[in-house]
C-alpha cells in the first residue's frame, strides 16, 4: 500500500473517526484506524462493537490496499505535522512509514484480520436539519443520567412519528424533551419508531454534524443488534441501541398550566451563579416566586449567606420552593430564548412536590422544548 494525502484533510479524517473511540479498551486491536486505499479514494473506520465512524477522503493512491495502525497515537502525529502533504506506505516488513516534509514515523501495523466488520446501515431513514438536530441534541441529551446501574437512563430516546422527531432524556429529577422536523420522503410512516442512543454518542454526533446541511438517519438491523446511523457528506456514524423499556416521561408534561412566572433568562442564570456559590454542594437554591419577582437565598456551612432579585412576572399565588441550581442553569443554558416561563404543576398527591415546568416564552407557536425539574425538600 501506498498513498499521498492532504495534511489538513488527512488530520481531520483520523480526528473524526478516532473521537467516539473510548479512551481505554480492553481489546486492543480495538483502538485501531483501519485505513483503505483504494480507486474510490481513502477510506478510515474505527468501531469498538458500540459505535463505528467512518469517512472517504481524496487521496493520490499509488498501491490499495488495508493497513490498521493505532488511531489515537496517529491522530496527535497528524495535527502536528508540517504543512505538506503526507505519504503513508507499508513496506515489506509490515511496518508502516509516514513521511510528511522532513518528518517521518514508523508505525507498527496491526493485524487487519482480527478487526471486526464494520457495520452496514440498510434500513428506513430519513432526513433531519443537521443544524436543527445538533441544537436539539444539545438542549437535551445533558439531562441523561451519567449512572451506569441503570443503562436506559443513560440514553436519549429518538422517536419519530410522521414528520416529527422527539428527543427525550431523564435522570429520574429531570426530564428534557424536544421535537424537530423529520423527512421521511416518499415514505408514509404508520407507526412510530423509537431508538435509544447513548447521550455520549449522540453528543458526539451533534458536535460532528452541526454545520452539515442534512443529516440522513437510518434505523437498521434487529434483536440485539439494532443500530442507527447518522450519515453527512462524506462521513458516517452508527451506534448500537441501548436495550430495555426507557420510562413512560412523556406523560409527565402538563395539558393546560395557568399558574407560571416569566423571568428574563440571562439575569435569572447571572443571578443564580452568583447566588449559589455559598451552597453546599448538591443542597437545593430557595427561590419564592411572587408579584415583585423572584427571589433566591442561599445559606452555607462556612457561616455565609447570599441573597438576590430579579424581576418576573407572576400569574398566580406566591410559590416558594428548593431547586438544585445546577439542573436549573442547564435548562435555562438550553431555553434558547431571551424569557422563559416557569411553570408550577400541580399533583393528586398533596404530599409530594410537584415538578416545574421550564419552557421559552414565545407567542404564536406550541413550544417544541420543554423541561421538567422535580424541586427538593427545604429544611427550613
Amino acid at each position: 500500500m501506498k498513498f499521498h494525502v492532504n495534511r489538513d484533510v488527512f488530520s481531520e479524517a483520523v480526528s473524526f473517526v478516532v473521537k467516539l473511540l473510548p479512551q481505554r479498551n480492553p481489546q486492543p486491536i480495538l483502538a485501531g484506524v483501519l485505513i483503505e486505499a483504494s480507486d474510490a479514494g481513502l477510506s478510515l473506520a474505527a468501531f469498538d462493537y458500540e459505535a463505528s465512524a467512518r469517512t472517504l477522503i481524496e487521496a493520490t493512491v499509488d498501491a490499495p490496499g488495508t493497513i490498521l495502525v493505532h488511531g489515537r497515537l496517529l491522530s496527535e502525529i497528524a495535527s502536528r505535522l508540517p504543512n505538506a502533504p503526507i505519504q503513508i506506505e507499508q513496506d515489506a516488513d509490515g511496518e508502516i512509514l509516514l513521511t510528511c516534509g522532513s518528518a517521518k514515523f514508523t508505525l507498527a501495523s496491526m493485524p487487519v484480520a482480527e478487526y471486526p466488520a464494520i457495520p452496514e446501515v440498510s434500513g428506513e431513514s430519513g432526513l433531519v436539519k443537521g443544524e436543527d438536530f445538533s441544537t436539539a441534541i444539545a438542549q437535551v441529551a445533558f439531562a441523561a443520567s451519567r449512572d451506569d446501574v441503570t443503562p436506559v437512563l443513560t440514553g436519549v430516546q429518538l422517536e419519530v412519528t410522521g414528520n416529527e422527531l422527539s428527543l427525550v432524556a431523564t435522570d429520574r429529577y429531570r426530564v428534557a424533551l424536544r421535537e424537530i422536523v423529520f423527512d421521511s420522503g416518499a415514505v408514509a410512516r404508520e407507526e412510530s419508531t423509537t431508538a435509544l442512543v447513548p447521550a455520549r454518542t449522540l453528543t458526539e454526533v451533534g458536535k460532528t454534524f452541526s454545520n452539515a446541511g442534512d443529516i440522513q438517519v437510518s434505523f437498521s438491523g434487529s434483536g440485539d443488534r439494532e443500530i442507527i446511523a447518522f450519515t453527512a457528506g462524506n462521513k458516517t456514524v452508527t451506534s448500537l441501541l441501548i436495550k430495555g423499556n426507557f420510562p413512560p416521561v412523556r406523560r409527565l408534561f402538563p395539558a393546560q398550566t395557568e399558574h407560571y412566572a416569566v423571568v428574563n433568562t440571562a439575569e435569572l442564570a447571572e443571578a443564580v451563579r452568583r447566588v449559589s456559590l455559598v451552597l453546599d454542594r448538591s443542597a437545593p437554591l430557595r427561590f419564592t416566586f411572587s408579584e415583585d419577582g423572584v427571589s433566591m437565598d442561599a445559606s452555607g456551612t462556612e457561616q455565609a449567606r447570599a441573597t438576590e432579585s430579579v424581576d418576573a412576572t407572576l400569574a398566580g399565588e406566591e410559590v416558594t420552593l428548593g431547586l438544585n441550581p445546577q439542573y436549573l442553569l442547564e435548562a435555562l443554558g438550553a431555553v434558547k430564548s431571551e424569557f422563559t416561563r416557569i411553570t408550577f404543576t400541580s399533583s393528586e398527591n398533596a404530599n409530594k412536590l410537584s415538578p416545574v415546568l421550564i419552557t421559552p416564552q414565545t407567542s404564536g407557536t406550541p413550544e417544541s422544548f420543554k423541561y421538567l425539574l422535580q424541586p427538593n425538600l427545604l429544611l427550613r
